[in-house]
């Protein structure tokens, strides 16, 4: 494809985390599918700034700062908590009256209609913390039991994990993009709770299961990249012809 029929696809990343997870899928991905990690307040290039804790404000404050660097066509993709903070971030830009996403890509994470996040709305102690990571399954033991690495990392796990205890989830329209749902068959997020993204897409749904548990985007990155450039080049197409958004389930 030509450079001008890219899509760029911005990508938010899991409690805990620097978007520069993301960085090396632009090794795995096509040119014309670019990876555009999101950086979160907090970490990374971003060290400097806050960490937010309120999920309405900081999905206000990224949808700003994509409106600065107009670029269509583009789709979202976030893992976990970016899941769920880029279902945010479509409604903020739709709030906007901004170019909306080819598509909204949301990976190991319940769907936001009956979700629970109870547990995340008071803060956790170092301890509740590292036992979480270590049910999910992402973290080395070695890094568990590395003091210096554990005060850096936890408390951006612990603001993220209030950013997820802020969500409310409200009465709104359905987006008006397809949304791809990805889920780990051993994961904790069950397949009843990954449909009930249905109820959030007014053009089209697919669920796709990968072998692993919470972090099978890793674990199986290549089957989850595959997946991720068939549905983009499927919208691409779709956007570069002028034809409507539809989507056959996956």
């Amino acid at each position: 494809m030509s450079a001008a029929t890219r899509l760029r696809l911005y990508c938010l990343p899991y409690s805990g985390a620097s978007a520069m997870v993301y960085v090396r899928w632009r090794r795995a991905l096509p040119d014309w599918l670019q990876v555009c990690p999101l950086e979160l307040p907090g970490r990374g290039m971003r060290m400097d700034e806050p960490l937010q804790r309120d999920i309405k404000a900081l999905a206000a404050q990224l949808a700003q700062e994509i409106s600065r660097d107009p670029h269509t066509p583009y789709a979202l993709f976030g893992h976990s908590l970016g899941g769920l903070l880029a279902f945010e971030l479509a409604h903020a830009l739709n709030a906007r009256n901004l170019p909306a996403p080819l598509a909204l890509f949301v990976s190991g994470t319940a769907g936001p209609a009956r979700r629970d996040v109870s547990e995340y709305a008071v803060e956790k102690t170092d301890e509740q913390l590292i036992a979480r990571l270590r049910e999910l399954q992402g973290t080395a033991e070695e890094a568990l039991a590395n003091p210096e690495l554990m005060q850096l990392m936890l408390p951006i796990l612990r603001a993220d994990f209030l950013l997820c205890g802020s969500f409310s989830y409200g009465e709104r329209q359905p987006l008006g993009m397809p949304i791809h749902v990805f889920g780990g068959k051993q994961d904790s997020v069950r397949a009843d709770q990954l449909l009930d993204w249905q109820l959030e897409a007014a053009s089209g749904f697919s669920l796709d299961l990968f072998d692993g548990h919470h972090f099978f985007i890793v674990q199986h990155e290549s089957a989850v990249l595959r997946c991720v450039r068939r549905y983009a080049e499927e919208h691409l197409t779709r956007w570069r012809n002028g034809a409507p958004r539809q989507l056959a389930a996956g």
